[in-house]
């Protein structure tokens, strides 16, 4: 065997290794075709999938919501933030204003 052949070998079986490591687990999974390789080795049912999917859009729901509501929560800090210089009062003070008037 030369010296060439010898390396496309290596080179090969380097390759194959790190094919494997990055497909044989979900969590090293990082682009969809390892996702699908990942998931095709399951060999799950029709059924298994279809729950499966239920799942994950669920939880693709949940982390939008998350998303959402944690930009309104900066929107709303941003807000106030410009209250607060726009009064030049403090963070603290523009929330017991908003507070008390809440309260009235």
């Amino acid at each position: 065997m030369t010296d060439i052949n010898l390396q496309n070998v290596i080179n090969a079986f380097d390759e194959l290794d790190f094919e494997n490591r990055t497909t044989k687990s979900l969590e090293s999974a990082r682009n969809k075709l390892q996702m699908k390789t990942y998931l095709d080795s399951l060999d799950y049912s029709l059924r298994r999938l279809n729950i499966l999917n239920e799942v994950v859009s669920e939880m693709v729901e949940q982390k939008k919501s998350a998303l959402k509501k944690q930009e309104q929560v900066q929107t709303y800090k941003s807000k106030v933030i410009q209250l607060s210089r726009e009064y030049r009062i403090s963070y603290q003070e523009v929330l017991e204003i908003m507070v008390s008037l809440k309260q009235k």
